[in-house]
C-alpha cells in the first residue's frame, strides 16, 4: 500500500488480537511498529514474532506517563510518529444501564473516549502536528446501534465515533482520522459473545461467519495509506453484513 512503507506506527491494545493484526499488517506494509498493552511478558512475545521493526511499551492506556513513554520510544527509536490507532478497549460491566456502577461507566469512558483523546493530543504535540500523518481509532457497530447487555460498551464507542470527526476537523488538512466499527470479531476479548455458539451468532450476519482479526487489520492498513488519501472523519463498517438485516 502507498505511504506506509518507512513510517512508524503506535498501537494501543497490540499484544493479541485486533491489535496485534494491525500491526503485523503495518510491519507487512514496511511499517515501524511500536505495540502497548498492559502486560510486557505477552508483549515481549509479540514483539518477537512481529520482527526487527517492532518495539513495544507495557503499561496502561490510560496512564498518561504511559502514553509519554511509548511517544518517547518511537521518537527514539524510529525518528518519528506519523500512525496511530487507538485499539485498547474494555468492558467490564455486562448488563443493563440501570445497574450499571457509575465508577465502572466512567472507567468504561476513561479507557474507550478519554485515553485515545489523550493519545491523539500527545502524538500530535510530538509528531502530527507539524508533520501530519494518519489516525484510526477501533470503534464498534455497539456505537452505531442499542446493544442489549454491552451498553455502556455501546455508549463509549458511539462517543469515540464522534469523536473521530471532530478530530477530522480540527486536525486537518495535515493529518487524517478515521475510524472502524468492527461487528462480532473472535477474539479472547469477545469470546463471551460467541463461545459455544459460534454458529447461530454467525447466522444473521450475511457473509455467514463472524470476523477474524485480519478483517480488520486490513482495513486499518488501508484506512492509514495514501490509498485513503481524500478520506476524514469516517466510519467504516467492518460487519458481515449483520446490520443488513438490523442485527448488533
Amino acid at each position: 500500500m502507498n505511504g506506509i512503507s518507512g513510517k512508524t506506527a503506535i498501537v494501543t491494545g497490540a499484544s493479541r488480537g485486533i491489535g496485534y493484526a494491525i500491526a503485523e499488517r503495518l510491519i507487512t506494509e514496511g511499517a515501524n511498529v511500536v505495540i502497548t498493552a498492559r502486560k510486557e511478558e505477552t508483549l515481549a512475545a509479540a514483539t518477537k514474532n512481529l520482527g526487527e521493526r517492532a518495539t513495544y511499551v507495557a503499561g496502561r492506556a490510560d496512564d498518561p506517563d504511559h502514553q509519554d513513554a511509548v511517544i518517547t520510544k518511537a521518537l527514539d527509536t524510529f525518528g518519528s510518529v506519523d500512525l496511530l490507532v487507538n485499539n485498547t478497549g474494555i468492558n467490564p460491566a455486562y448488563g443493563p444501564l440501570m445497574d450499571i456502577d457509575p465508577g465502572v461507566a466512567r472507567k468504561i469512558m476513561d479507557v474507550n473516549v478519554i485515553a485515545a483523546l489523550s493519545w491523539v493530543q500527545k502524538a500530535r504535540a510530538a509528531w502530527l502536528g507539524e508533520h501530519g500523518g494518519a489516525i484510526v481509532n477501533i470503534a464498534s457497530i455497539a456505537g452505531l446501534r442499542p446493544a442489549p447487555g454491552i451498553a455502556m460498551y455501546g455508549v463509549s464507542k458511539a462517543a469515540l465515533i464522534h469523536l473521530t470527526e471532530e478530530l477530522a476537523f480540527e486536525l486537518g488538512p495535515k493529518t487524517r482520522v478515521n475510524a472502524v466499527a468492527p461487528a462480532i470479531v473472535k477474539t479472547d476479548f469477545a469470546k463471551a459473545l460467541y463461545e459455544g455458539r459460534e454458529e447461530k451468532v454467525a447466522a444473521p450476519y450475511a457473509l455467514k461467519r463472524l470476523g477474524v482479526p485480519d478483517d480488520i487489520g486490513s482495513v486499518v492498513a488501508f484506512l492509514l495509506s495514501d490509498d485513503a488519501g481524500w478520506m476524514t472523519g469516517q466510519t467504516l463498517t467492518v460487519d458481515g453484513g449483520v446490520l443488513l438485516a438490523g442485527g448488533i
